[in-house]
C-alpha cells in the first residue's frame, strides 16, 4: 500500500522478503537427531530381510500381471502384459489411478484380492519396523 503513494517504496518490499528467512530457525531442531539415530539403526538389522521381500513382491507383481492378462485380456485395457505389470504395481501400493480397471466378473474378484494383499504388504513391513524401533528403543 505504501508503495502505491510513495515513488520508490517498492524496494521496502525486500524488507519484507527478509521476514521470510524466520523459516530457517527449523534447523534448530538438529538437537533432535540422536533420537532419530533409531530409525536409521533399525533398518540396519533388517538388512538380510529387505532384499528377500523386494525380491517376492517383483515376482507376486509378475505372476499378478500376468495372471491378470489371461483374465481380462487387450480387450478390456490390459494389451500386454507389462501394461498388467503396472496395473499390479498400482493396485497392490494401493494407489488406484483407475486409468486400467477390470471389467469382467472373475478380474474384479482377482483385483479385489490384489487390492487385500497390497494391504498385507504395507501393514507387514510396518509391524515388523515397529517391533525393531521399539527393541531399540528398550535397549537404550
Amino acid at each position: 500500500m505504501v508503495s502505491l503513494l510513495i515513488p520508490g517504496a517498492q524496494y521496502l518490499m525486500v524488507i519484507r522478503i527478509l521476514r521470510l528467512l524466520r523459516v530457517f530457525r527449523v534447523f534448530k531442531l538438529a538437537g533432535y537427531i540422536a533420537e532419530a539415530e533409531v530409525f536409521t539403526k533399525s533398518p540396519d538389522r533388517q538388512q538380510s530381510e529387505n532384499p528377500r521381500f523386494l525380491s517376492t513382491i517383483a515376482v507376486l507383481v509378475v505372476v499378478i500381471g500376468a495372471i491378470m492378462y489371461v483374465i481380462e485380456g487387450p480387450a478390456h485395457g490390459f494389451r500386454d502384459i507389462p501394461t498388467s505389470i503396472y496395473w499390479a504395481v498400482v493396485t497392490l501400493t494401493t494407489v488406484g489411478y483407475g486409468d486400467i480397471s477390470p471389467q469382467t466378473g472373475v478380474g474384479m474378484f482377482f483385483a479385489s484380492i490384489v487390492m487385500v494383499m497390497g494391504y498385507a504388504i504395507i501393514a507387514v513391513p510396518t509391524g515388523i519396523m515397529t517391533v525393531e524401533l521399539s527393541n531399540l528403543d528398550r535397549k537404550k
